[in-house]
């Protein structure tokens, strides 16, 4: 199972809206002349532990966060430092580039940009807002290899076990030894026909050659 580093303790970190007088001001200022657009913002080089509730729990600090998302590997989930936020104000927006952008947090030097209105793309919120769980990749592996097989699968399988059964008996002859696999060699007819899983033939002569 994939484990991801623990999120941080947002409370930790210090509350620049709060505690910078100048941010504070021009906040205020935002929110009294609303432009009625949004803002959106893009986030980079985010540090281990900053995912979806810490960017919003951190980032609310200037104003109200509309949507985020954190770009993740689609194979993995694993965070790839890097993601976007909406506040419901573009000035309030503005002046969370202006105060964060190289902003030093937890070690890494944060990059944070506006993204002109123009530039927005429809799907770049696929996924937004939802809270990200752990891909239990070693269970997904398990269903898939235990899924059941078509005949056309099946009779693939076969191909592949019969022709590497062919290329082991061909390095024993080559080698000088002689060994008779028709008692325990995988056999077309009955890989086809038989009920027993394709492993239990592959294992059954893997253990005659230790033998």
């Amino acid at each position: 199972m994939d484990v991801e580093v623990s999120a941080l303790d947002i409370s930790k970190l210090p509350t620049i809206a709060k505690d910078d007088a100048t941010v504070k001001r021009k906040l205020e200022q935002a929110k009294r002349q609303p432009t009625g657009d949004r803002g959106v913002l893009f986030l980079g080089r985010l540090p281990h532990g900053f995912y979806e509730d810490q960017l919003k729990a951190y980032f609310s600090q200037f104003g109200d966060v509309t949507r985020l998302r954190v770009s993740r590997n689609k194979k993995t989930g694993q965070s790839k430092h890097y993601g976007f936020i909406e506040f419901d104000s573009a000035s309030v927006a503005q002046i969370v580039a202006e105060t964060m952008d190289n902003y030093l947090l937890m070690g890494h030097i944060l990059r944070c940009k506006v993204i002109p209105k123009e530039q927005v793309h429809p799907e770049l919120w696929v996924g937004a807002n939802r809270r990200w769980r752990a891909v239990p990749s070693a269970r997904v592996a398990q269903v898939e290899h235990n899924k059941l097989r078509t005949d056309e699968q099946q009779q693939r399988a076969a191909s592949r076990l019969l022709k590497r059964q062919e290329q082991r008996q061909r390095k024993l002859e080559e080698a000088g030894i002689v060994y008779d696999f028709s008692a325990v060699g995988y056999v077309k007819t009955i890989l086809f026909k038989s009920v027993l899983p394709l492993t239990y033939f592959a294992e059954a002569s893997e253990s005659s050659l230790v033998a």
